[in-house]
């Protein structure tokens, strides 16, 4: 069982909900990575999901955006984002690790080579926001040989049928994006995610974690009550790319996560 599902099988059993926090490898500083990593896993963050910098984003806002960019002029590559893992599970072998990214880093390195990669550094899931499962078998069961999950993003947009292909191909949990647009955004509409996460439960047993414009302890509370995870990237991107020193970064971060698994946690 991988260190994802192993969280949400402890969470059910605790009646509580996780909470995915997202931050892009590398930003503001590479070497300010691991700390925070460290600073969200001690402070409530049941997973930790790691952008992979990239040039030609799909569905990222201007949040995750700016901070790809800063990552690319530190030199951060996803070589350099499997490294800053490697370094992470040093002294933290239990808190699950996802890759947010695109498909095309991975190609440049191949398929197998990379789960290989993956695999040495530590990862538990990956999240390729260009990748249709119609492609997805390579690369599946290359991650599957080491427990690694392949999650796909389900949109307010996608259709019964291939909602259902999505839910039952998806490892570890199903990713609903919670409207149509980009990260960041202010369009979050909890009743409508609610119809639609009610919808993939129909078709999965897998749990579903909700992304997209969650912002606030309270957008994490309502969404809480309705999906399995509640994921928050942009207000957490903010807090790096903002923080006058890497103390303030640190102490902003510790509360801010404190703030969100206490509101999902009393859901």
């Amino acid at each position: 069982m991988s260190r994802i599902s192993t969280t949400f099988q402890q969470l059910r059993a605790a009646n509580e909900k996780a909470f995915v926090a997202f931050i892009t490898a590398g930003d503001p500083e590479v070497d300010a990575s691991v700390p925070a990593m460290h600073s969200l896993a001690a402070h409530g963050a049941d997973i930790i999901e790691l952008g992979v910098p990239f040039t030609d984003p799909e569905a990222d806002g201007p949040s995750i955006q700016r901070s790809s960019e800063r990552a690319i002029a530190n030199g951060v590559t996803l070589r350099k984002t499997c490294e800053i893992v490697t370094e992470f599970r040093a002294s933290n072998t239990t808190t699950p690790v996802v890759l947010m990214g695109y498909l095309n880093p991975i190609l440049a390195i191949g398929v197998e080579a990379f789960a290989h990669l993956a695999h040495a550094a530590g990862i538990d899931g990956l999240i390729i926001v260009n990748l249709p499962p119609e492609e997805a078998d390579s690369l599946a069961a290359a991650l599957a040989k080491f427990e690694i999950d392949l999650i796909f993003l389900v949109a307010p947009t996608t259709p019964a049928a291939r909602m259902a292909n999505l839910a039952n191909k998806s490892t570890g949990f199903i990713y609903y994006v919670s409207f149509k647009g980009i990260t960041g955004a202010d369009h979050l509409d909890v009743e409508d995610v609610q119809h639609h996460v009610l919808e993939l439960k129909t078709t999965s047993n897998t749990p579903v974690a909700v992304g997209f414009g969650i912002k606030t302890a309270e957008h994490a509370k309502a969404v809480a009550k309705i999906a399995d995870a509640v994921v928050v990237g942009s207000a957490l991107v903010d807090i790096l790319g903002n923080g006058e020193s890497r103390f303030d970064q640190l102490k902003a971060i510790q509360a801010f996560t404190q703030s969100i698994k206490q509101a999902i946690t009393s859901h």
